[in-house]
């Protein structure tokens, strides 16, 4: 076994990365090749994923991948592998997109999930996907467009990533990680769940061929301009969280994971999915992860809150303001701030988020904190309480006793965050590795080429032999 480079598009809810991956025996590293936006786009009928827009910035970053992989005089790049954000999709007929994909923030499901309910009480739907009720998930966005008359002129429905993939390669298939977020697979993960499909009133006909994290999609054909004619596009974790739960150094039998980005994924890992009533009134998940993993976790709203407080702010000053600065300041404030409930979905749209989080503070008797400063380390601390609540409810639905929380992705270069997350959860806290999603996607590419060997915990344990994450104490 020696060294090889692959590539990884790593697109998250805010941005998108495609990064190079060095990957041989002992050696784990990323090279960062391009970044780009990926935020959402408002036309006269709501919000959506500018998708062709995130499409050509995947073809430049590949093409510059491309580029520096030769000019290093290195291996040529042996594969590619896609992951995004989950639930949202395209739909197409003979191929072609129909309109722009909706994004899951848009308010259109509201009449949906009624719908849904009515046919297929939750209780019900739970025992039959495991999934917490979000009211974007995939069914009842597709359930809106089936109202709305849409999925007659479809033949197919691509989640982000696979639409991303087909674009690449001429093949059309579902990875079943981030099929599982759709609410249509069996809960088992083994195939699309039919009979509730039909319940419905949903066509199967739209749903792709599934196919698992290590297997080959296809080969980028002569029309993708990315200059990587004939190099194979390998199925990862394309749901990011299953990718950054892939890199999550859980050397401990006993360890608990926060992939924290925009949204904050809180759980742990298991063998079997938990369908308990007491799991389904927390509202924790059961979604696939690699190698049939269970991602047991709960969402939280995440750094979302952070960064629309920021665009908030900076509206209204004109001023282009620097989170890391507001941290500092909020680390500094030492009067008790309150903590509100961070999974109110007031908070999920976007917009003024500081005055939505005062209205709920008011509604609750709760002071408004007075400077920026003070509402960002009220924000962290909701975060942390939330993030501690989760973690200690996951264990107790699970059983699976925790006695340390990884926290992976963006968020764990927040040291407040972490810091009271430990605090707050009378747990030690490891943070990083920052890119664990794209460190993932790697690891999966690269076991599939026969580069790495063996198991989860194989690739586990070259991360931490690669990284040093930063501990915080109770």
């Amino acid at each position: 076994m020696s060294t090889t480079t692959v590539a990884a598009v790593d697109i998250g809810a805010s941005s998108g990365r495609v990064m190079l991956g060095h990957v041989g025996p002992g050696e784990l590293r990323l090279e960062h090749v391009a970044r780009f936006p990926t935020g959402s786009v408002v036309l006269p009928d709501g919000l959506h994923v500018n998708v062709v827009e995130l499409y050509r910035a995947v073809v430049d970053g590949l093409r510059e991948a491309r580029r520096r992989a030769r000019a290093s005089g290195g291996p040529d790049i042996a594969s590619i592998g896609i992951d995004a954000w989950a639930v949202d999709y395209g739909l197409l007929r003979d191929g072609r997109l129909l309109g722009v994909p909706y994004h899951y923030r848009d308010s259109r499901t509201d009449a949906a999930v009624r719908s849904v309910h009515q046919a297929v009480p939750f209780t019900e739907l739970y025992a039959e996907n495991g999934l917490q009720f979000l009211p974007f998930n995939t069914l009842y966005q597709l359930t809106a467009d089936n109202t709305a008359g849409m999925l007659h002129l479809a033949d197919q429905a691509l989640l982000i990533p696979d639409l991303l993939a087909y674009w690449l390669t001429g093949e059309r298939v579902a990875e079943a990680t981030n099929a599982s977020t759709t609410g249509l697979l069996r809960v088992d993960g083994s195939a699309w769940n039919t009979s509730l499909i039909e319940r419905l009133g949903l066509p199967d006909s739209i749903l792709p061929p599934l196919v698992r994290p290590g297997e080959t999609i296809g080969r980028i054909t002569e029309q993708s301009p990315t200059g990587l004619d004939g190099a194979t596009v390998t199925a990862v974790g394309s749901h990011d969280t299953a990718s950054a739960v892939v890199a999550v150094p859980m050397t401990e039998p006993d360890a608990a994971y926060i992939s924290c980005g925009t949204w904050g994924l809180v759980g742990v890992e298991l063998e079997h999915p938990v369908l308990s009533d007491a799991a389904r009134e927390a509202n924790f998940t059961n979604e696939g992860g690699v190698d049939g993993r269970v991602r047991f976790l709960h969402n939280v709203m995440g750094l979302w809150l952070l960064s629309e407080s920021v665009r908030a702010w900076e509206a209204e000053s004109g001023e282009t303001i620097e989170l890391n600065g507001l941290l500092d300041a909020a680390g500094a404030v030492t009067d008790l701030q309150p903590v509100f409930d961070a999974n109110d979905p007031r908070f999920m749209p976007p917009g003024d988020m500081p005055t939505r989080i005062a209205a709920w503070l008011r509604e609750h008797d709760l002071p408004v904190p007075e400077s920026r400063a003070a509402m960002v380390r009220c924000i962290v601390e909701s975060l942390a309480d939330a993030f501690a609540d989760a973690v200690l409810t996951a264990s107790e639905l699970s059983g699976k006793p925790v006695s340390v929380i990884h926290v992976v992705g963006g968020g764990s270069q927040n040291e407040l965050l972490c810091r009271l997350t430990a605090q707050r959860a009378g747990l030690p806290v490891l943070a990083g590795p920052v890119e664990a999603t794209a460190l993932g996607n790697v690891l999966v590419q690269a076991r599939a080429l026969g580069v790495l060997p063996g198991s989860l915990e194989a690739l586990r344990d070259l991360v931490a032999r690669t990284t040093r994450p930063r501990r915080d104490d109770p």
